[in-house]
């Protein structure tokens, strides 16, 4: 006979997005760190994150609070926005990284066709101190706080709720990015792929994790051989099987597609990438919210 799911998981808006906020900031400390992405990439994630933090606070004090994770979500908001501050103001400063690139390019092209060019290490910088990148670290540091709170209030098994909350937060988080770093290559254009391709690794060794953490008991199996009833006669239990097999192909048939040379095999991935963030949430989402029925 199937058995209720109530007490295995409890699944909110709040906890979602505290994840995805939480997630995506580490990824964004992940490429930053490499100074080679330009300003407005940083600008965009932290305005991104720092108002899905910040819903996050909303929402978990209108439905069913857990002050640590509230806490938690407003530091990270907070956080999030003063980097956003603290990189707009320093950026007459520049990125390093790029910066550098520009040179090197510019010096292939003199080299090429004799045409000089002023470089930006001696005319686009104010040589004030440029964003220090670990700022952005510290927005899933503070967040690691309330997911772990958030995880432990959701019921069920502790070890088992909050693996969930974390390996959720960095799959949609990198995922996420990896999307947004991909569109970022059509504002600079000479970025180098790498970048990129260390983003789409990172999916790789995740997924494994993230469907190894909802085959957990009382996990996905459970649904899908009707142990555990999701209230549609097992469709979600199978519906979330196909989120993850697609999702899955779609991460190594991006991975695939970036070893091709020519630049449009990054907006192949990118489109990939589009695709994979709808499956990605139902791989993660559906079970959670099945698991909380």
């Amino acid at each position: 006979m199937p058995v209720p799911s109530a007490a295995v998981i409890r699944l909110d808006a709040a906890t979602v997005l505290l994840q995805w906020a939480s997630g995506g900031m580490l990824f964004c400390w992940y490429t930053t760190r490499r100074r080679e992405v330009g300003l407005g990439y940083g600008w965009l994630l932290r305005g991104v994150y720092g108002l899905m933090a910040a819903g996050a606070v909303v929402t978990g004090l209108r439905y069913g609070r857990v002050p640590v994770r509230e806490v938690s979500s407003a530091l990270v908001a907070l956080t999030a926005l003063a980097g956003l501050a603290s990189s707009v103001r320093r950026k007459r400063a520049g990125v390093s990284g790029q910066q550098a690139e520009h040179d090197r390019r510019t010096e292939a092209i003199a080299a090429q066709t004799g045409i000089e060019r002023n470089k930006q290490t001696e005319n686009g910088s104010s040589g004030g101190p440029e964003f220090d990148p670990r700022w952005d670290l510290a927005v899933p540091l503070v967040g690691l706080i309330g997911l772990v709170a958030a995880g432990m209030a959701a019921g069920g098994n502790d070890v088992v709720a909050v693996s969930r909350t974390l390996v959720g937060a960095a799959f949609l988080g990198a995922i996420s990015d990896a999307m947004l770093l991909g569109h970022w290559y059509l504002v600079q254009p000479g970025l180098p792929r790498r970048l990129l391709n260390e983003l789409v690794s990172s999916l790789v060794y995740l997924w494994p994790f993230e469907v190894a953490v909802m085959l957990l008991p009382t996990g996905m199996i459970s649904v899908i051989k009707g142990t555990v009833d999701d209230g549609w006669n097992g469709t979600l239990g199978w519906m979330w099987l196909a989120c993850t097999i697609t999702t899955i192909a779609l991460v190594i048939v991006t991975q695939l597609a970036l070893r091709e040379r020519y630049y449009s095999a990054v907006m192949a991935a990118t489109g990939l990438l589009y695709l994979a963030i709808l499956t990605s949430f139902g791989m993660d989402l559906v079970a959670r919210a099945v698991l909380a029925a």
